[in-house]
Parts: structure tokens; C-alpha cells; sequence
């Protein structure tokens, strides 16, 4: 049976199939995907796509979301909570709320499953099949808020032969990572696949009042069973676990005044304290945060081929279970300690049926998600007495808050050929979403031997409540035409209607300056996006050098823009216009050498409707570059490789004040990879050095200067350098 490929979007980036099979020379070969859910060459969708598939991963030495993001034209990754999370960024458009109930613009999907909390995003990448990434809106096919774009984690399956790998790295820090996989059949109809990973390290930040910070400490394992009683039918059983518990929470304190500058010299008047060594990798902290997480997850993948069209059923059940505190003060005054707390359960269901012939596809289903989130968020600090005051003393904060989201869509899209070379796209999505969200702040005493977080029982006040409810029906559709020019060179234009749902805000302090806790601070509405784009894929050189590129513009309405107030995250309204382009070029011009280069500009302009100033979004620098240069070269039995990549950001900023306090001024980091593989890739040996200029370039700041705060910035600053080697055996 020729079976179309009915799981997630297999976007296979072309430029990277630069690194195709063989000891010597690596050179660019077709790469078949499925982005209109059906079987295609990458260069004939008219969508901009980049991925990477696992053994391409393998073979660059990429282990993570920020090394894979790197390589794609105007992608990165970003930390709005350092460690603990993170959350990806493109074309300007990401999520830097690092509370759980505001869901990011940039879906992240595993094995077609939807990840609504971005906590239970930072999974490790072990046994993958491929890494995609989708710029632009995609809310006609996807089922959740892709405004900005997607990224989708594709795993390794079982398979009918016996196969499997182990994989040793140590490095840096007392580096020590383990993974491997194994997998066959197990009956004629019967297959399964075990993979496992675990990864610690000491951790990169000193603490000076004792222990190491922001080590890791994760364990993680994959079972799989597939069942293919007939050529027609085939179940995919699945589950998952994941677990991290690490002492993170670093910030490095630097003293900033109410006027938005820092002042890293001068004493914190608040605090009485300074952090001037100029080591960003050390502080005293006298209470070391944690990040103890827990993910699980089980999805059946049934698939149904019948004689016009094909039916398949996704069911999943996620939870994810977090405990977050960090010492936010960053200092050895035991002030001010943020936490965290995350128990979220999720229930999915997708239905679709896909057909066609020689001139129409078509795809068609529904979709399905009940999310309920008990969550909470807080302050815990040493009880401050007022001798002039009969208030007893408060230890600070515990705001628990329960959401819970129900989600129906049904959708469409039609791809039909209009002439042999001109092709129409349609496609639609009805959304129906219903909220609800309860909040409460409430004053408490931190009494040991009670609980602490997420409904402390020793509440002294109750400061504010909130009740709130929406219900809201959203549309999102795309209309496209592709023209393949001539056999090497394709044309496309598109138009979206993407949209991202509305949602509810959870502060953490009473709001200052004083806001009611009412629909219009604590409720904002769903974001739509009008997104026109043109590009270009192209092959030259007899397949030697592809060159594409796109430039788009995006119109927003009731944008969701991100704020902090004192130190309070905000979401509200907002409206806001962006534009820019991408262009990446991949070429194999000679035997053994590849080379990948990409820019993409991004200029995005938001309008908070407050009398403010015009303003840009966080985490969005206007220029971005990539560029990997890899040379191979057969050695005796095998080949050995040599290979240097870089990745630079523009000035960006933190938050919409664009103070210096939240500025990054840009960054360039580089990495280099030497790797020795034996002939038939029986075994495979490298070394690597991440960061190889040692570059100090921060991925987050929160501006605690400002009136009734702390007269502080929080800085949180990437990886240093690190170097490590690693020992992969196939078999």
C-alpha cells in the first residue's frame, strides 16, 4: 500500500539535506515533506519551512531547541526563566510571560500533540526523527494559537528491524549525558521502541554563600508501541515521562535608579548591597531557587486508509506538574523570593479525514481541548514588623488561581491545480473557546510544616479576588497560489488570518500603580493577524546551490502585548504592524563542503493605545544572521569533519519601556565541532566547544528599579563557554 503521510507536518529544511549520506562529500538531494499534509519536494510548498532531521542533528552536534532554532532564518530561542523554560521566538513574535496560564503565540507540538504550558516545553531531544519549524500564521492545519509560527518535535518510531544506539557525552562542569534507544519487532503485527536520556553537570553560576546553580539533573524516557494488523491500519501507542530537578533561580543583581539606568557601581539603597565584581556567573544568594518539573504524557495514533480518503484519530492526555522559587532579589538580604507552581492537565483529540487525485487534495477534521490549570504564583520574604503598627508580620504572598479552557475547531484546506504550472490553496479553521479563571492574593504567614504554595492555609488577608469568563469564536483561513515557474524555480504568494485565543492575566502583587481587578485589566481578547506574503524557491548549479527567500507584511488587531508593571507581568490589547524578510542560501559547491547563510529582518512597531510612545515588541531584534561552514574529508575507514557555525542578534529589548535596563545590545555566538564517524556510521566520535568566544550576552533582564520596587535589574545571562566530547555506537 502507498500510504500518504498522515503524521505531523514533516517540513524537511532542504539546506540541510546538504548533510545527506556518505563518508566523503555531502551534497544537496530532494527532501520529500508534508506540509499540506500529503507527500511533496520541499522546494514546491509555498510555505517558509526549515528543519532538521535526527541523523542531521546528529551530525551537526545539535542537542537542543537553541542550536536547532539557530540555523533558521529569523528563529531563535528564548529564556524567559532561564533554565527552567523557554519558549521560541520568530519574526519577532514570542511569548515572554513566564506565568503558565498565558500560552504562547509560537505553538510547540510533539508527535502532533499540542504543548500548551511552556514549562513542559524544555523537554531534552533524544531519538528524533526531525525538528520542523514553520514561520508565518498556521492556524488552518494546526490546532492551536500559531500566530507566529510553529515548531514540531518529531520522535523516532518503532520499526520491523532491530535497531538502536547508545550515546555518551561528558564535558564541562562534570558534564555527564546518557541516551540511547532500542527498538524491532516484537510479532509480525507487533513493534516497540525504548528510548531514555538522562543529563547532569555541577552547574556554571557560584554561589559564594555555598553550592553551584543551574546544573541539571533531568531523566526522561519514550515507550512506544506500534500494531499494524493489516496493510490499512496501524495503532501508535505512546507514552512519556520527563523529569528535572535542578537549584537555578540565578540572577545576577546590578543597582539601577527609578530613571530606567543602571548604576552597577553605586549601592543599593533598598538593599544596603552591590554586586560589582564583574563576574556574571556568581552572586550571593542566600536562598537558592529550585525547579523541580514532572511531565507525562499518553497519545493513541490510529490511522485508516480506506479506498478515497484516509482517517486519523490523535488522542493524547498530558500533565505537567512544576514547583518553581527563585531568590529574585539576588542578593544575600532575604527580601524577595518569586515562586512558581504549575499542575496542568490536558486532554486533546483530533479527527481527520484527507484525500484527493491528480489535480485536488484536500484535508479536512476537528479538533478538541480541554486544559485545566491549578496554579498559583507568590512572594515569600522574612515577616517585616512596623513597630508603629498593631499589623502582625506578613511573609508575603500566595495567589493560587484555577483555569480551565474547552476548545472545539473544525477545519479545512483544499489544494487544487488550476493549470499545469498554477496552484490555488483554501484553507479554514472555526474555533470555539471557552474560559474560566478564578484568582485570588492573599497575605500569609510561611509556617513550616504547612503548605506553603498553592493554597497556604495560613492566609492573614485576602487582598484581591477575581472571577472572570469568556467565551469567544475566532477564524482563521489562508488563501495562496503557487507558480512553478520553471522546473527549478517556484513562486508563491499568500494571505492569513491568523488568530491566538484571548486569555486572562495572573499578577503577582497587588497591582501598583493601583488597577481594579477587573475584565479590563485581568481579561484580554484574542489576538487576529492579517499576514500577506511573497517568496521564492529555487535550485541551481544542478542541484548544487538553493537559494530561497520571502518577505511579508503583518497587520495586527487587539495584539497581545506583554508588559511588566513594578513586577507584575501584563498582558493587554494593543495594536501593532510588522514587516520584514528572510534570505538563506545552502550550497554544496564542492565535494565535502557545505555551507549555510541566512538573514532575516524584522521591523515590528507596537501602539499600546495609552498615549505612550510607539514601541517594539520584546525578544525581536531587527537584524538577525546564521551562517555553518562544515568541510569533510575521508580518513582511513571513515571520515573526519570539521565544522564552525554562528549566530547573530541586533539590538533587542526585554520589555516595551526599551530602557537601557532592558536592553540588549547584541550578541554573536559561535560554536565549532570536530567529529571522526566510522565508514558505515557504525560509531562516531566528536569534539565540541559551544560558545567559543566565551560571549557574556544576556537572554533576559526584569527592571525591579522602579517606584515601591527594589532599586535593582535582574540579569540573566546564557551559557558560558563549554566544551565536551561524545561517543555514539549504532547498532
Amino acid at each position: 500500500m502507498n500510504r500518504k503521510p498522515i503524521a505531523a507536518p514533516a517540513l524537511l529544511f532542504a539546506g540541510c539535506a546538504l548533510l545527506a549520506s556518505g563518508p566523503q562529500a555531502a551534497v544537496i538531494e530532494e527532501i520529500v515533506v508534508t506540509a499540506q499534509k500529503r507527500e511533496q519536494n520541499v522546494q514546491d510548498v509555498g510555505i517558509a519551512v526549515s528543519a532538521l532531521t535526527g541523523n542531521q542533528m546528529e551530525q551537526l552536534g545539535f542537542v537542543n531547541a537553541q542550536q536547532v532554532t539557530a540555523m533558521a532564518p529569523g528563529v531563535s530561542t528564548v529564556q524567559p526563566n532561564g533554565e527552567a523554560n523557554y519558549s521560541i521566538a520568530i519574526r519577532g513574535v514570542a511569548n515572554s510571560d513566564f506565568t503558565t496560564n498565558v500560552e504562547s503565540p509560537v505553538a510547540v507540538y510533539l508527535d502532533e500533540v499540542y504543548i500548551s504550558q511552556m514549562s513542559g516545553t524544555g523537554f531534552m531531544l533524544f531519538d528524533m526523527e526531525r525538528v520542523e519549524i514553520l514561520r508565518g500564521p498556521q492556524g488552518t492545519l494546526y490546532g492551536r494559537n500559531a500566530t507566529g509560527g510553529l515548531a514540531h518535535f518529531v520522535t523516532n518510531k518503532p520499526s520491523e528491524e532491530f535497531d538502536g544506539y547508545v550515546k555518551v557525552t561528558a564535558g564541562d562542569y562534570d558534564q555527564i549525558k546518557l541516551e540511547g534507544a532500542v527498538g524491532g519487532p516484537l510479532s509480525d503485527t507487533l513493534s516497540a521502541r525504548l528510548s531514555v536520556s538522562t543529563h547532569d553537570n555541577d552547574g556554571y553560576v557560584e554561589n559564594r554563600l555555598g553550592g553551584d546553580l543551574n546544573n541539571a539533573n533531568d531523566r526522561a524516557a519514550r515507550l512506544q508501541f506500534l500494531w499494524t494488523p493489516s496493510d490499512r491500519v496501524d495503532v501508535l501507542l505512546s507514552g512519556r515521562y520527563s523529569d528535572q530537578d535542578i537549584d537555578t533561580g540565578f540572577f545576577e543583581h546590578v543597582s539601577a535608579n527609578q530613571d530606567g539606568v543602571l548604576t552597577p557601581n553605586e549601592v543599593n539603597q533598598v538593599l544596603g548591597y552591590i554586586d560589582n565584581d564583574g563576574d556574571v556567573y556568581a552572586g550571593d544568594y542566600d536562598s537558592p531557587g529550585f525547579n523541580d518539573l514532572e511531565t507525562k504524557g499518553f497519545t493513541a495514533t490510529v490511522n485508516v486508509d480506506f479506498d478515497a480518503f484516509t482517517f486519523t484519530s490523535i488522542t493524547d492526555y498530558s500533565t505537567v506538574e512544576r514547583d518553581y522559587i527563585e531568590d529574585s532579589d539576588a542578593s544575600p538580604v532575604p527580601l524577595f523570593n518569586f515562586y512558581l507552581t504549575t499542575d496542568a492537565k490536558q486532554l486533546s483529540q483530533e479527527f481527520r479525514l484527507q484525500g484527493g487525485n491528480e489535480r485536488l487534495n484536500w484535508v479536512a477534521g476537528l479538533y478538541y481541548l480541554d486544559l485545566d490549570i491549578d496554579d498559583s504564583n507568590g512572594a515569600e520574604s522574612e515577616p517585616f514588623i512596623d513597630p508603629n503598627s498593631d499589623t502582625p508580620a506578613l511573609s508575603g504572598l500566595d495567589n493560587p488561581y484555577e483555569s480551565t479552557t474547552e476548545s472545539i475547531s473544525v477545519f479545512g484546506q483544499l489544494e487544487y491545480d488550476l493549470t499545469d504550472s498554477l496552484t490555488g490553496i483554501f484553507g479554514l479553521r472555526w474555533i470555539r473557546d471557552e474560559k474560566d479563571h478564578e484568582y485570588l492574593v492573599n497575605a500569609v504567614d510561611f509556617i513550616p510544616g504547612t503548605r506553603l504554595r498553592n493554597g497556604n492555609p495560613n492566609v492573614l488577608a485576602n487582598l484581591a479576588t477575581y472571577r472572570g469568563d469568556r467565551e469567544d469564536d475566532e477564524l482563521a483561513w489562508r488563501l495562496g497560489l503557487n507558480w512553478q515557474a520553471t522546473d527549478d524555480v517556484m513562486l508563491y504568494g499568500s494571505y492569513n488570518r491568523g488568530v491566538k485565543s484571548g486569555g486572562f492575566n495572573a499578577p503577582v502583587f497587588p497591582l501598583s500603580p493601583p488597577l481594579a481587578y477587573d475584565d479590563a485589566t485581568m481579561s484580554f481578547d484574542p489576538e487576529q493577524l492579517d499576514a500577506f506574503e511573497v517568496g521564492f524557491k529555487s535550485t541551481w548549479a544542478d542541484g548544487r546551490v538553493i537559494f530561497n527567500g520571502a518577505v511579508y507584511y503583518y497587520d495586527y488587531q487587539d495584539y497581545q502585548a506583554f508588559q511588566i508593571i513594578g513586577i507584575d507581568t501584563i498582558t493587554s490589547n494593543a495594536e501593532a504592524e510588522s514587516q520584514g524578510g528572510e534570505l538563506e542560501l545552502m550550497a554544496s559547491p564542492i565535494d565535502g563542503l557545505d555551507i549555510i547563510l541566512g538573514v532575516a529582518y524584522n521591523d515590528i512597531e507596537v501602539d499600546l493605545k495609552n498615549g505612550t510612545p510607539k514601541t517594539t515588541s520584546v525578544q525581536s531584534p531587527e537584524w538577525s544572521y546564521n551562517a555553518m561552514v562544515r568541510y569533510e574529508v575521508p580518513v582511513g575507514a571513515g571520515h573526519l569533519a570539521f565544522q564552525v557555525d554562528a549566530q547573530r542578534r541586533s539590538e533587542h529589548y526585554f520589555s516595551l519601556t526599551r530602557l537601557p535596563t532592558v536592553t540588549e545590545n547584541g550578541y554573536t555566538l559561535s560554536n565549532a565541532l570536530v567529529s571522526y564517524s566510522h565508514g558505515d556510521d557504525l560509531w562516531t566520535l566528536s569534539a565540541f566547544v559551544h560558545n567559543l568566544t566565551d560571549e557574556e550576552y544576556l537572554v533576559q533582564t526584569f527592571d525591579l528599579s522602579g517606584p515601591n520596587v527594589f532599586g535593582l535589574v535582574e540579569q540573566y545571562y546564557g551559557k558560558p563557554r563549554w566544551w565536551g566530547v561524545s561517543f555514539r555506537y549504532n547498532f
